[in-house]
């Protein structure tokens, strides 16, 4: 199979991409170089065999190019983490590009699109568990632009099938992200914010390319929206406690109230963000130390045979594995 992915020297499309490699399909990758992680990742995806084009999603040569003799497209480029970068960047990669590459996809023939969207779409959460059918109301530029992408994915679901994935947060090797956390734990230098009740419902990156993969096969999921999480709920206590004991490592009794950080990290975007500076604390950082999140699986279960295989401790296990080896840890 002929498989395009974008924003593929990612940590999730780097992964995704080996194991689409692995299976024998032709693998064409269409991202950026912007940060070291991702200049590796392309190195390692080329090395195993992968067809790369660096270029922007507002390109639209470059993506017809990228799409010619594609069966199917993993959808993954987006921005996302971007705190130093005005509102309409967001509307044009994650909603204007992705209708590009919709139109394109449609005018090539690909016979699927799978879109990578986010839990960031739910906002902030209430009580209870969410799922597919739960109310979105997104508290983020972020969020509010991967809802309206998930739209136009939907809406063009009438031209070719199209799935979409709801992303929950996800760890493990390859992942830069939280990489912090483990160092910081590591090195005796993690302090908890607010009281670490908030719960995450983290999954681990094999299990989500599981997903990705029964999405991308699987003809009862066309027009549908799935959440992809893991196997279980942890707390952020439970989480930096877990990553503290397989490192061998004790935490430090330090806790600090959660509203005058938020108060820090408010004053940082609106003075840092104007000038064009990513501010070193911001609010979407604060939200794991805030929000909560816990999701159903059972749409995902039924109709993908979706289940995950790797417990929080395992996946942290493999994840301390992989940072050591690559002397990140």
């Amino acid at each position: 199979m002929n498989v395009l992915i974008t924003g593929g020297t990612g940590f999730i499309g780097s992964r995704l991409a080996l194991r689409c490699l692995e299976a024998g399909d032709r693998v064409v990758i269409y991202g950026q170089e912007n940060t070291p992680a991702e200049k590796q990742n392309r190195k390692t995806i080329e090395d195993a065999g992968a067809k790369i084009i660096l270029a922007s999603m507002t390109e639209r040569e470059q993506l017809a190019d990228a799409l010619e003799d594609i069966d199917l497209v993993f959808h993954l480029a987006a921005a996302q983490h971007e705190a130093n970068v005005p509102d309409s960047l967001f509307w044009d990669v994650n909603v204007k590009a992705t209708k590009q590459l919709l139109e394109i996809a449609t005018e090539k023939g690909v016979n699927r699109f799978v879109h990578g969207s986010t839990i960031g779409v739910y906002g902030s959460v209430l009580s209870g568990q969410l799922d597919e059918s739960s109310e979105l109301r997104p508290d983020n530029i972020y969020g509010v632009t991967k809802l309206a992408g998930e739209k136009v994915v939907l809406e063009a679901g009438n031209r070719l099938p199209v799935v979409v994935i709801r992303i929950s947060e996800t760890y493990g090797s390859g992942d830069r992200r939280l990489l912090k956390l483990f160092k910081a734990i590591d090195k005796k230098a993690f302090f908890m914010i607010g009281s670490g009740k908030n719960v995450h419902h983290l999954i681990y990156i094999d299990d989500l390319i599981d997903g990705f993969l029964a999405a991308a096969s699987n003809d009862r999921a066309s027009g549908e929206v799935f959440v992809l999480a893991g196997r279980e709920i942890v707390t952020t206590n439970e989480m930096v406690a877990t990553i503290a004991r397989i490192l061998g490592k004790k935490l430090l009794p330090i806790r600090v109230p959660l509203f005058p950080m938020m108060a820090v990290a408010i004053a940082m975007e609106s003075i840092l963000r104007p000038m064009g500076i990513q501010p070193p604390l911001h609010r979407r950082r604060m939200d794991f130390f805030k929000k909560s999140f816990l999701f159903s699986l059972d749409k995902s279960r039924d109709i993908l045979g979706f289940e995950p295989r790797y417990s929080f401790h395992d996946g942290v296990e493999q994840t301390v594995q992989w940072y050591k080896k690559t002397g990140l840890l």
